[in-house]
């Protein structure tokens, strides 16, 4: 019966210490999240077979490098361009929409960008406008390029 009771008592023992350790629940994994100046802008009227352009800017609020792996306009008439490299926390980088002017009547275009955020990956950014087979000429804004626009220190 001691026999019993000693083999009893040593495996209850050695279970008690090969127990597994369950942690804690983890808090949301640190990303990298961005915020957008504007993610709607409308052109205005613009001059037909004329390419427009808008400069999207935005921040990396979270706290690792914000990669942007894609982006993607819905048609064929809307060409994409954005920062290539990591943008660490607190930079800035843009992601640019030109637009080529070839049907009269309004329009609405959506660019999807794929990136590694907390918020689902993807932003939708909108351009908009109507184009005027009619308008002679268009006052234009001053080009910027996006190898001109500055990180906030």
């Amino acid at each position: 019966m001691k026999y019993l009771l000693t083999l009893l008592i040593a495996t209850s023992s050695n279970m008690m210490l090969n127990a597994q350790i369950i942690d804690p629940p983890t808090t949301a994994t640190s990303m990298a999240d961005l915020k957008f100046e504007e993610e709607t802008f409308d052109f205005g009227k613009i001059k037909w077979n004329v390419p427009v352009t808008h400069i999207f800017k935005f921040t990396n609020t979270g706290s690792e490098p914000l990669i942007i792996s894609n982006v993607k306009a819905g048609c064929g008439c809307t060409t994409p361009d954005w920062t290539k490299q990591p943008i660490p926390p607190g930079k800035t980088g843009y992601v640019s929409a030109t637009f080529n002017a070839a049907a009269s009547g309004q329009f609405g275009k959506a660019v999807t960008v794929t990136s590694n955020t907390s918020s689902g990956n993807t932003n939708v950014l909108t351009i908009k406008g109507t184009v005027d087979m009619n308008i002679s000429s268009v006052p234009q804004a001053p080009e910027v390029k996006p190898s001109e626009i500055k990180s906030k220190p």
